[in-house]
């Protein structure tokens, strides 16, 4: 059963405009959700910088010493929405439970800019973070979770031993949308918010600005090997179409042989991680990660 109080805000969200969806209206209406910089958690420091010629933003809790490691976070949204403020509260979160520097990407976009473009970006940031010395921890909801596979797999053929963790939040592995892939697809298409329907519209802009869903590094689950790559932590949601792709990459990494923690979170949707933290019992999946990255 879904969580009566994201149940209550799903009940209360209008419908979508009709016709074609329009990318810079849908950014428009998100910033204008972002919250005031007073009214968000507080952090020992934000900083905005540029990583290897990418925009990115550096948090760090008042646990966070001089030499830390770093958690590059790689925001959801489509491929095509989503920002640095959209997310920064996640940032801000993940800075104060786990005490690593995090820095958040502020990647390209599609359709602007096309496959692999966004993706480059944050291997950019990745390389970067792992000249600054420490270990390298790799974080994404959603679409970010997307990168954060490709990047892992990346890291691991380019021998960048820097890169020792990779944090999948409810992610979307397989772009390919047949609903007879995956159970999930089917029983958890309809009302809770992301709708099986609406995956092919929503990917569009970045399937059709060069992204070929036959291609692991658009589709991470679709690689054959996955033997070698950093340990994982998988979280699901009970209540979201992509929940059982997550779930099957889960099982095949553990069959790999790569150290997984897999979480299914019940009565959560797609999208808690950004839109439910402030749930107790979601809020829980900060600490779960801190003790995945710390043990």
């Amino acid at each position: 059963m879904i969580h009566p109080q994201i149940a209550e805000v799903l009940a209360s969200l209008p419908a979508p405009p009709p016709g074609p969806l329009d990318p810079v209206a849908m950014r428009a209406g998100e910033a204008a959700q972002v919250p005031p910089l007073d009214q968000r958690v507080p952090v020992a420091s934000v900083t905005d910088d540029v990583a290897d010629g990418v925009p990115v933003r550096s948090y760090r809790s008042e646990a966070t010493v001089e030499d830390a490691d770093t958690l590059v976070y790689f925001h959801g949204g489509a491929f095509f929405l989503g920002s640095l403020d959209t997310h920064d509260h996640v940032a801000r979160a993940l800075a104060n439970a786990t005490g690593w520097r995090v820095v958040s990407v502020d990647f390209r976009l599609a359709p602007e800019h096309a496959f692999p473009a966004g993706l480059d970006d944050c291997w950019a940031v990745v390389r970067w973070a792992a000249q600054q010395g420490g270990r390298v921890a790799l974080a994404g909801d959603s679409s970010g979770g997307t990168f954060v596979a490709a990047l892992a797999a990346r890291a691991a053929d380019e021998g960048l031993d820097a890169v020792t963790h990779q944090v999948l939040y409810y992610p979307s592995l397989d772009l390919d949308f047949d609903e007879d892939r995956y159970a999930s697809l089917r029983t958890e298409g309809t009302g809770y918010g992301l709708e099986t329907a609406g995956l092919k519209p929503f990917n569009a802009f970045y399937l059709e600005s060069g992204a070929d869903p036959d291609d692991p590094e658009v589709s991470p689950i679709k690689r054959e090997d996955l033997s070698g790559l950093p340990k994982a932590l998988v979280v699901t949601a009970e209540h979201d179409p992509l929940r059982d792709e997550g779930e099957l990459y889960a099982t095949r990494l553990r069959q790999a042989g790569v150290p997984v923690t897999a979480t299914r979170y019940e009565g959560a949707n797609h999208g808690f991680v950004q839109n439910f933290s402030w749930i107790p019992e979601f809020a829980r999946v900060f600490d779960e990660t801190a003790a995945f990255l710390n043990a």
